[in-house]
């Protein structure tokens, strides 16, 4: 990955939206929510001194307008701050 971060930003892969539903009922692209969990990516070295609290490969949660939006290679990510960050799920 050539992306890095600076500060206390994180760079994170957004899971795919959810294409249907548990009971099986197709949701169509104009309905889809913003997808409000993703991968750590990269993370920057951290501010004034603070060490950063995520790692790469960490799978969090975040707000759901959280982030600047951002195609590379293709691929879509989100940068943010690591505060917006609300939860690391293990």
């Amino acid at each position: 990955m050539k992306l890095k971060p600076i500060n206390d930003r994180v760079v994170i892969k957004p899971a795919p939206a959810e294409e249907k539903t548990k009971s099986g009922i197709i949701i169509p692209d104009t309905a889809k929510e913003k997808p409000q969990r993703g991968e750590v990516i990269a993370v920057g070295p951290g501010k004034e001194g603070n060490l950063m609290t995520v790692q790469v490969g960490d799978v969090v949660l975040y707000g759901k307008y959280s982030g600047q939006e951002l195609t590379h290679d293709g691929v879509d990510y989100l940068i943010m701050r690591e505060d917006d960050i609300l939860v690391i799920l293990n």
